[in-house]
């Protein structure tokens, strides 16, 4: 209990030491905390990030982090990545692959009069009548070709010369083709050193107008109007097509195994653009297409089996599994990686697994309320 107080009282260096100066990060190495034998600090911490293992708990974990750099190296330690743990502790974890074995739940909510999206991960299994832990949030911007969804951190702040910046996705005109940006570079991951210093370094770097193309969206006429289902397909660059085989090439296998770790090496360059063509399997990037919905003779309509995690039938609900392209379908080409849908007027369930992220899945969701002009 002394240590989860400790934790509380000391929460707030979590973001004063975002702002601190690499002389004032060394200078902490004299923190009374860090002298602490290093046997029962491992132990503590150890117990801490077991026991809180779901938020708002899980607060103290991201607390103790923030206490000195000898905490934050234990902490980086023990707590795994999302894919292996399927907890989400650290900012860093929007963009990291999901869990391995399961669906993370999540919900997005709508607000038509700001035409903001924000993003939430379930905490219950009633999550969608929790308040839920705030992930990401979006806004979207008209502009006079293209649509911008700008994805932030942080719910209200939507300035791209800032930290809280995540990315964006930009439409083209028509609402058929999108890109996702990532607002870091995919290299910095590993660059992104051993230091603290060089860490702080490589964020003041990042410039404010710096987007890097990390996946592309496409959307495909639908002669059935409104009456039919979308057919889409998802390009992700940064992620090869082995990555969901048995043993296959693991996303994070070219980055450093840390909490604070970016997201991995690019696959492709950066130059990319969003009128390339979105089979890029020939590259080596892994294709998301959505699986083909039945007709129900007795409901009249296109149906999915979202597992009772959507509610209402729209156009907008959809499930993405890996195309097999060119080779044999086998059970890794069956599982479904990102569905969503519909269940209240303004909300929206969003469930995320391996090799993608939040910030990726969020992206992709977002294009879905784009309004077609060749599609409906």
């Amino acid at each position: 209990m002394a240590i989860k107080c400790i934790a509380r009282l000391r929460s707030r260096r979590v973001v004063q030491d975002q702002l601190q100066t690499p002389n004032e990060v060394e200078a902490e190495g004299g923190c009374c905390w860090a002298n602490l034998p290093q046997e029962l600090l491992w132990e503590v911490l150890l117990m801490i990030e077991e026991t809180e293992s779901i938020w708002p708990q899980r607060k103290n974990v991201v607390a103790c982090a923030g206490v000195c750099r000898s905490w934050r190296f234990i902490i980086q330690q023990i707590v795994k990545l999302p894919q292996l743990s399927g907890k989400l502790t650290f900012p860093i974890s929007v963009k990291q692959p999901g869990p391995k074995d399961s669906l993370l739940q999540c919900f997005i909510k709508r607000n038509r009069s700001t035409q903001t999206y924000y993003l939430y991960l379930g905490l219950t299994n009633s999550a969608l009548s929790d308040g839920g832990k705030f992930l990401l949030a979006a806004r979207k911007c008209r502009r006079p070709t293209c649509t911008d969804y700008i994805i932030s951190l942080q719910a209200e702040d939507f300035s791209k010369g800032t930290n809280t910046y995540a990315g964006r996705l930009r439409s083209n005109f028509l609402g058929t083709k999108f890109t996702v940006f990532d607002g870091q570079s995919p290299q910095a991951g590993a660059k992104m050193g051993k230091s603290r210093s060089s860490r702080l370094a490589n964020l003041r770097q990042v410039s404010p107008s710096s987007n890097y193309p990390m996946a592309h969206i496409s959307y495909e006429l639908n002669l059935l109007g409104s009456r039919g289902p979308r057919r889409m397909q998802c390009s992700m660059n940064t992620i090869p097509a082995t990555s969901i085989a048995p043993g296959g090439l693991d996303p994070t296998t070219q980055a450093e195994l840390n909490p604070y770790q970016s997201t991995p090496t690019s696959f492709l360059s950066k130059s990319a653009s969003m009128e390339n063509s979105v089979s890029d399997q020939k590259n080596g990037g892994l294709v998301l297409i959505n699986k083909a919905p039945r007709w129900h003779e007795q409901l009249q309509c296109w149906c999915l089996n979202f597992h009772g995690r959507v509610t209402i039938a729209s156009v907008k609900n959809f499930q993405l599994v890996a195309s097999p392209e060119n080779e044999p379908a086998g059970p890794e080409h069956e599982k479904i990686i990102l569905q969503f849908g519909k269940v209240g007027k303004d909300l929206f369930t969003m469930d995320y697994r391996y090799p993608i992220s939040a910030f990726q899945a969020f992206a992709i969701c977002l294009s879905s309320f784009e309004t077609r002009i060749a599609c409906e």
